[in-house]
């Protein structure tokens, strides 16, 4: 298995949660100092964090089973929850109430995602700089086309960097990181854990590559521009609705993705978990292909309740090889 990227250090850490917890109480913790609590913004991070931690943190989600983890608002027990933590673990930018409650937080050491895992920029997904030094083939996107329907400002920061294994091997090494300098008796195991992930990580990336490798079709329309990283898969990435899941395409745009979808003999338009399926539906009927479900894996639902990171990423490679004509 080659590698894709010169993989990041180490720099910081991140706790987050597994375990299917609901929303987090105030008596949930013991306090900042002495605390074995770790609360996280989101599923993935809490996925991770629960890896790495084992017993030696709970770790609890700040996104209800089933929530939009966008739209996630924060009453007064889970503040105090947050207060209460020893860590705090969010990503900028992508759910507004935690990226608040992190300014204000007092007593609570908090760590952003976005300063441990390499983000792309929405406007650089596509280009040839972003991926010098990876090493999947065919990584070199144009992505003009995708640019036109993508709704996002220039210069922003794609924070869904769970789609990347690779990265997420990344994140569980800085929490590592952090959890040995909160609780430097666990250390060792926190790092033998981490290294367990990572090599989980690596297969599941090896599958993803080989998996996509021989694909007919190369490019993929989402609801909304949540799977860019898997670019780095050699595929090419377009979504109705921008940045916003719950966005209202507009009829040129409408339009142009029809005209994509027969110039490139497309099959499949893709809805994802957590959001309306409505406008994938819509586009897919006026294009005359295929609707199917691909999973953001940005929180479990009850249909996935017995599912895992590991286990979603596979179900949504089987899609995109049976859509794509792998």
């Amino acid at each position: 298995m080659n590698p894709r990227r010169a993989l990041l250090p180490a720099t910081a850490a991140l706790a987050l949660a597994l375990s299917g917890c609901g929303a987090l109480t105030s008596d949930s913790t013991s306090g900042s100092e002495g605390s074995e609590t770790v609360v996280a913004g989101l599923y993935p991070l809490q996925y991770v964090a629960q890896r790495v931690a084992g017993d030696a943190f709970e770790v609890e989600n700040l996104t209800q089973p089933g929530g939009e983890p966008h739209d996630l608002e924060l009453g007064i027990g889970q503040t105090a929850a947050l207060s209460d933590a020893a860590l705090l673990v969010y990503v900028d930018s992508l759910q507004p109430a935690v990226d608040e409650a992190a300014e204000e937080v007092s007593g609570t050491e908090v760590l952003d995602a976005a300063t441990v895992v390499d983000l792309i920029p929405f406007e650089d997904e596509h280009s040839d700089e972003e991926h010098e030094g990876e090493e999947h083939e065919g990584e070199e996107h144009e992505g003009e086309d995708e640019d036109d329907h993508s709704g996002h400002d220039h210069g922003e920061l794609d924070p869904h960097f769970w789609l990347d294994p690779l990265r997420m091997a990344d994140l569980g090494d800085a929490v590592a990181e952090r959890l040995a300098e909160i609780d430097p008796d666990e250390a060792d195991s926190f790092e033998e854990r981490a290294a367990e992930l990572r090599s989980d990580l690596e297969t599941l990336d090896g599958e993803y590559t080989e998996g996509l490798a021989g694909c007919e079709i190369r490019t993929v329309v989402t609801n909304h521009d949540a799977f860019g990283y898997l670019e780095g898969y050699d595929l090419e990435l377009a979504s109705i609705n921008g940045f916003s899941p719950d966005a209202e395409p507009t009829p040129a745009a409408l339009a142009e993705l029809q005209d994509l979808i027969e110039d490139t003999g497309i099959t499949t338009v893709f809805s994802e978990s957590l959001v309306s399926p409505q406008a994938a539906e819509v586009l897919a009927a006026d294009a005359g292909v295929d609707t199917a479900v691909l999973d953001t894996i940005e929180g479990l639902t009850d249909d996935t309740a017995d599912e895992d990171y590991l286990s979603l990423m596979r179900s949504n490679l089987a899609a995109l090889e049976e859509a794509n004509r792998c």
